[in-house]
C-alpha cells in the first residue's frame, strides 16, 4: 500500500514538473469590459505555412490556448475545443492553439491528424509566452472577447462548462463596427 502512495507521489511530482496543471479552482468571472486588456499581438505559422496574427481575429471570441502534446491535461481539454470550433464558430468564436513542444511541427502534425483537430494551431515561443506574462503552466488558456482584450485566463485543467459559459458569454456581446467576423 505505501509503494502505491509513493509512486502517486512521483508521478504527482512529475505533473507538476513537467509544467502541467490538472486541476484548478474557478476562478474570477469574466472580467467586465472596463478591466480587460488587449490581448499582445504576435504573428505566426500556422500548419500550412500561412502567417496567422492574432489581430486579424478582431471581431470573433477567440480561445487561445497553449498545450504541448505531452501534457495530460492538455490532452482532456482538446476534445472539447474540438467540439466548440464546431458548435459556434458560426456565432463567432475561433479556437487558437498554440504548441508550446520544443519539436515544433514535427511532433505537432501527428497529434492534430491522429486527434482530428479542427482549429488552427501555431507553434509558440519563448518570447511569445513572455508576452502572455511567461505562460509556466499548461494548459493556459485567454478568452478574448470580439475586440481582442483578455476577458478571462484559465491556467490549468477548468470544467468544459466554466469555458462554455465565458464562451456563451462573449458571443451575446455585438461584434465590433468595422471589425472583420471571419476566420
Amino acid at each position: 500500500m505505501n509503494r502505491r502512495y509513493g509512486i502517486a507521489a512521483i508521478a504527482a511530482a512529475m505533473l507538476s514538473l513537467a509544467g502541467c496543471v490538472t486541476e484548478t479552482k474557478a476562478g474570477p468571472p469574466v472580467k467586465p469590459v472596463s478591466e480587460r486588456k488587449v490581448a499582445p499581438d504576435f504573428a505566426l505559422k500556422d500548419s500550412n505555412g500561412q502567417t496567422l496574427k492574432l489581430s486579424d481575429l478582431k471581431g470573433r471570441v477567440v480561445l487561445l490556448n497553449f498545450w504541448a502534446t505531452w501534457c495530460g491535461p492538455c490532452k482532456i481539454e482538446i476534445p472539447w475545443f474540438v467540439d466548440f470550433e464546431q458548435r459556434f464558430k458560426d456565432r463567432g468564436l475561433t479556437v487558437l492553439g498554440v504548441s508550446m513542444d520544443e519539436e515544433g511541427w514535427e511532433a505537432v502534425k501527428p497529434y492534430v491528424a491522429k486527434h482530428k483537430v479542427n482549429y488552427r494551431m501555431v507553434i509558440g515561443t519563448d518570447q511569445i509566452a513572455e508576452l502572455y506574462g511567461g505562460v509556466e503552466s499548461l494548459p493556459t488558456s485567454f478568452i478574448l472577447d470580439r475586440e481582442g482584450r483578455i476577458a478571462r485566463v484559465h491556467i490549468g485543467l477548468v470544467s468544459k462548462s466554466e469555458y462554455e459559459n465565458d464562451i456563451n458569454t462573449l458571443l451575446k456581446d455585438p461584434a465590433p463596427a468595422g471589425a472583420r467576423a471571419s476566420r
